[in-house]
């Protein structure tokens, strides 16, 4: 069996994203800079797809093109990461339900390594199909159960809890049930993570006694 759970930490921050998001791509070059810091504070990133395009008015096949690749390119340059970005947007419908289908097993964190370093690093598009059975076989699975319709339904209810939590963009941290969107230098999100989980035990612990 490859769904072997992996140790929960005390605080968990949900990290919504979507592997067609090349700055969902920065965002997790960014983070794992800061990953012993997080360990350190005992806090963990619980990353969690959805559908970009449930939420916006974006679409699979749309150009990334102008402004909106430019301001990517941008930000990629400003935070030391190199990038492919996709000409035109992909379906990563498939590869977001393979994600939710290892969540909280040992293999979760490999797949989302392989499919982000395959579009965004090797420039290899989501939109062929020989992609994913490609990928889940160097991680010793098979992909065609994980992507059936039940995984693609479940790939929509995550996307509509976003909704939900007032999610309208990728990457968005979910601290203490407030969205906040986008991603900056290391120490700013090591700053912010730190200071969010020193709040969250001051909340937590007891009044002291009389």
């Amino acid at each position: 069996m490859w769904h072997v759970p992996v140790m929960a930490r005390e605080l968990e921050v949900v990290v919504y994203y979507d592997f067609a998001s090349t700055l969902c791509y920065v965002a997790h070059r960014v983070m794992e800079r800061i990953a012993d810091d997080l360990d350190a504070i005992d806090v963990a990133l619980c990353w969690r797809p959805i559908d970009l395009t449930r939420l916006t008015g974006w679409y699979v096949g749309m150009p990334l093109e102008g402004v909106r690749r430019a301001n990517a390119l941008r930000v990629a340059l400003e935070l030391d990461v190199s990038v492919r970005m996709p000409a035109a947007w992909p379906d990563s419908r498939s590869a977001g339900a393979v994600s939710l289908g290892l969540a909280g097993s040992d293999l979760e964190a490999a797949w989302r390594e392989r499919v982000f370093s395959a579009v965004h690093e090797q420039g290899r598009s989501l939109d062929d199909p020989a992609l994913l059975p490609a990928l889940g076989r160097d991680l010793g699975l098979g992909t065609a159960g994980l992507a059936d319709a039940t995984a693609l339904a479940a790939l929509d209810a995550e996307t509509e809890r976003a909704r939900e939590a007032e999610v309208s963009g990728v990457p968005t941290l979910l601290l203490g049930g407030w969205p906040i969107g986008g991603i900056q230098e290391a120490w700013v999100m090591r700053s912010l993570l730190e200071r969010w989980a020193m709040r969250r035990r001051a909340a937590r612990a007891p009044e002291p006694s009389a």
